[in-house]
C-alpha cells in the first residue's frame, strides 16, 4: 500500500504534463487498485497491462545493456530509451511496466557525455508525458549537455506533453510520417471520495491548522479555495512549459500557446515548427551513424597524414 499511496499522490492534485488518455489510464488503475469507486470509470484490461506480472522484460533489458558498449564502440552513437510515463525518480518505477525516470535519464546522458567513445546521443522517445516535478530541471540539463555533444530527439513514435519538453531540449527533433509531437499543456485531477465514504457509513473529521492545510482533501468535494490553488498550479506549470519550449525551439511563446495543446504528426509537426526533419527511426539512426563514421574516417586520415609528414621530416634529418 505504501507504493500505491506514493503513486496516487503523483496522479491526483498535481499538475501533470501528460495526455488526457494517459491520465485516464492512471485514474482507472487507481480506481481498481485503491478501490476508490470513482464513478463513470469502469474496469479496463489496459489496467492489468500496466501492472507487471512478468519480470522477463527486465532481464531482457539487462542483457541488452551488455551489448550496448560494443555497439557504441562500433557506431559512436549512444541510444537512450525514453519510454512510457515519465516520473521523477527510479523509486517510482516499481508498479508500471513501462516508465522512465528523470534521474535515470539524466544519469544515462551524463554517462554518454563522459564516454570518449560516444560522439552522438539519441533519445529514443515514445512517451505520452508525465510528472511536472523534475521535468524542467532535466530539460535544462539536456540543453546544457547538448552543447558538449549533439543530442537528437528521435520521436519513435510519440513525444507528447512532458515527452515533447524532453525532445524540445535536444539539438534536433526527428519525426517519422506517423510520429506525433505536441500536447503542450498541463492537466490535473482531484478525486472526491466523500460520496463513497457516505455509502459505507464512514465520516471523516479533519482537524488542521493553517488555512491551506486541508486543500484538495479527497474526503470532501473540492472547495472554491482548493480549486483556485489547483488552477494556479496548472497555470504556473503551463507558463513554465510554454516558455521553456519557446526558448528551446526558438519560437515565440504566443505561437507555442497557439498550438492549444494540439497533436501534430509527421510533416504537420515540421510545418508547425515543432520538429526539424522527417525520417523513419531506422533511417535517422543510420544517417547519424554514417555521419559519425565519416567524421571518424576524416580524423583517422588526418592523423595518418600528420604521422607521414613527421616520418618524412625525420628521414630528411
Amino acid at each position: 500500500m505504501k507504493n500505491y499511496l506514493r503513486l496516487s499522490s503523483m496522479l491526483f492534485n498535481q499538475p501533470l504534463m501528460v495526455t488526457p488518455d494517459m491520465l485516464d489510464l492512471g485514474v482507472r488503475w487507481a480506481n481498481q487498485a485503491l478501490h476508490l469507486n470513482i464513478i463513470n470509470i469502469g474496469p479496463s484490461s489496459a489496467i492489468q497491462a500496466a501492472i507487471p506480472t512478468d519480470f522477463a522484460a527486465s532481464n531482457e533489458r539487462m542483457a541488452a545493456n551488455d551489448g550496448r558498449a560494443s555497439v557504441v564502440a562500433q557506431t559512436g552513437v549512444a541510444v537512450i530509451p525514453v519510454s512510457g510515463a515519465l516520473v521523477p525518480r527510479g523509486a517510482n518505477l516499481n508498479l508500471c511496466e513501462t516508465m522512465t525516470s528523470y534521474e535515470g535519464m539524466r544519469a544515462s546522458i551524463r554517462q554518454a557525455i563522459a564516454d570518449p567513445m560516444v560522439e552522438r546521443i539519441v533519445l529514443d522517445i515514445d512517451s505520452p508525458g508525465g510528472a511536472v516535478a523534475g521535468a524542467f530541471e532535466l530539460a535544462a540539463d539536456i540543453r546544457a549537455m547538448s552543447q558538449q555533444k549533439p543530442i537528437t530527439g528521435l520521436v519513435n513514435f510519440m513525444a507528447y506533453s512532458g515527452g515533447y519538453l524532453i525532445a524540445s531540449a535536444c539539438t534536433e527533433i526527428v519525426v517519422s510520417m506517423t510520429s506525433g509531437v505536441g500536447s503542450i499543456g498541463v492537466i490535473a485531477s482531484h478525486v472526491d471520495k466523500s460520496a463513497m465514504a457516505e455509502k459505507l457509513g464512514v465520516k471523516v473529521t479533519t482537524v488542521f491548522a493553517g488555512a491551506h492545510k486541508n486543500d484538495l482533501t479527497p474526503h470532501e468535494p473540492i472547495s472554491d479555495q482548493s480549486l483556485r490553488v489547483l488552477t494556479d498550479l496548472v497555470e504556473e506549470s503551463y507558463a513554465m512549459f510554454t516558455s521553456a519550449v519557446a526558448d528551446y525551439i526558438d519560437m515565440p511563446v504566443s505561437k507555442v500557446r497557439a498550438t492549444d495543446a494540439g497533436l501534430f504528426r509527421g510533416q504537420s509537426a515540421i510545418d508547425a515548427g515543432l520538429a526539424h526533419r522527417l525520417a523513419s527511426p531506422q533511417d535517422a539512426l543510420d544517417e547519424i551513424s554514417y555521419a559519425v563514421a565519416q567524421t571518424r574516417a576524416q580524423r583517422q586520415a588526418g592523423r595518418l597524414s600528420v604521422r607521414a609528414a613527421a616520418m618524412r621530416i625525420q628521414a630528411s634529418l
